[in-house]
């Protein structure tokens, strides 16, 4: 029997489900893709089966940097940055990042979270619209929350923030620039964990003071930098990306942003269902098996690759009652877009707590909130680890 191998990634639009989730799920909920590399690896398209991948061990992340593993596009940073992010899991390393990522380190967070989002909307306001959304509120507020979890300036946010728009391209090849461009966030990081004890803030301060230990006495500053070069990059474009989802995701069905602002209590139950609707995560969750591992109808050979395809599994009917509704009262709702198993993002609470304060704000000061432009004149980006409009111009 020939075997259909679909190319992959799907569409890059980040607001219409792509059509093959539904078919896949039905009829080949584990399927043969061809990477953007050429290699050959399975697509999990179903919630169980998704979230059988996510917590069994067998299935790797890490691994998936291995040299001669198939790839879903090619590694565009050195590949022992990859393995130095295992350091995280040594007690001090993981002690410091968890800590650091909680929403309850910072005392206050929620109240400095509105009064950025508000001086942003301000600043929105002052220059009139059309506004660029993404530029000027999701991206600064992304940045803003991650260089305090960090501890960078914030002046600093254009510069780092810039770097992830190289970082995060998916490439069927390596290219120049991205180790370029990856030594020179690190440097950048490797000089502020080395500032005045008095300036040291957040998790650079945590990392520089774990140096005195003697058994951190292995972790070297490039260690310690990459760990918060990688979370902050990982952390601000997911957070911005999300965030226009949602706010685009809003502005499609205008008749849902009033009962927001009417009843802001309901902002938690909303984010988590804008989350399980978000398609922000354009090419798969990777796993490497490390072994033969039954799934489904398949046995998944030891050395092959595995993609969870998140947003298969966040509209599975089985799981999810009229999954294609955009339900902000949704009460069941065990989506898998922070991942799962080890590998569930620990930043989940950082994230949430991010998303509902923005939009909080934005449907509290912004009521006639509105796209400037028709929805299908969105400019998609490609080659880039989320699907994410260039820009997002709004009206109020």
């Amino acid at each position: 029997m020939t075997v259909e191998q679909l190319d992959f990634p799907l569409s890059r639009r980040g607001d219409v489900l792509p059509a093959e989730c539904a078919r896949l799920r039905e009829k080949q909920p584990v399927a043969r893709v061809r990477t953007l590399t050429g290699d050959s690896a399975w697509l999990v398209s179903s919630y169980p089966l998704a979230k059988q991948v996510l917590g069994d061990e067998r299935f790797s992340l890490k691994d998936t940097a291995a040299p001669g593993a198939p790839r879903q596009y090619a590694l565009t940073i050195p590949p022992e940055v990859v393995n130095n992010m295992g350091n995280i899991n040594s007690a001090g390393l993981r002690q410091a990042v968890m800590k650091a990522l909680s929403p309850r380190a910072g005392e206050g967070l929620h109240g400095w979270l509105r009064a950025t989002a508000d001086e942003l909307i301000g600043q929105m306001l002052a220059e009139g619209p059309p506004f660029d959304l993404r530029a000027g509120f999701a991206d600064p507020f992304s940045a803003a929350l991650h260089c305090k979890v960090i501890g960078v300036p914030f002046g600093d946010w254009r510069r780092l923030m810039s770097g992830l728009d190289i970082a995060f391209m998916t490439s069927p090849h390596t290219f120049e620039g991205s180790q370029l461009n990856w030594y020179k966030d690190l440097e950048y990081m490797v000089e502020r964990l080395n500032v005045p004890e008095s300036e040291r803030t957040g998790l650079l301060g945590q990392l520089a003071a774990l140096r005195e230990d003697e058994e951190s006495a292995h972790l070297t500053d490039e260690m310690l930098g990459a760990v918060a070069v990688s979370l902050f990059g990982a952390g601000a474009v997911s957070t911005s990306a999300f965030l226009v989802l949602a706010v685009l995701a809003l502005l499609q069905r205008p008749e849902l942003i009033g009962p927001l602002r009417e009843r802001p209590e309901r902002m938690g139950r909303a984010v988590d269902e804008l989350l399980r609707w978000n398609l922000s995560i354009g090419d798969g969750l990777p796993r490497l098996a490390l072994a033969d591992v039954q799934l489904g109808d398949v046995l998944v050979r030891a050395g092959e690759l595995v993609l969870v395809l998140v947003e298969g599994a966040n509209f599975d009917p089985e799981v999810f009652k009229d999954p294609e509704r955009l339900d902000l009262d949704r009460t069941h709702n065990p989506h898998l877009s922070f991942g799962g198993g080890r590998h569930f993002c620990p930043a989940s609470a950082l994230g949430r707590a991010h998303a509902e304060v923005a939009l909080a704000a934005l449907v509290d000061r912004l009521p006639g909130l509105r796209l400037a432009v028709p929805e299908e004149q969105l400019v998609w980006r490609t080659g880039f680890i989320k699907r994410l409009p260039e820009r997002l111009p709004v009206l109020w």
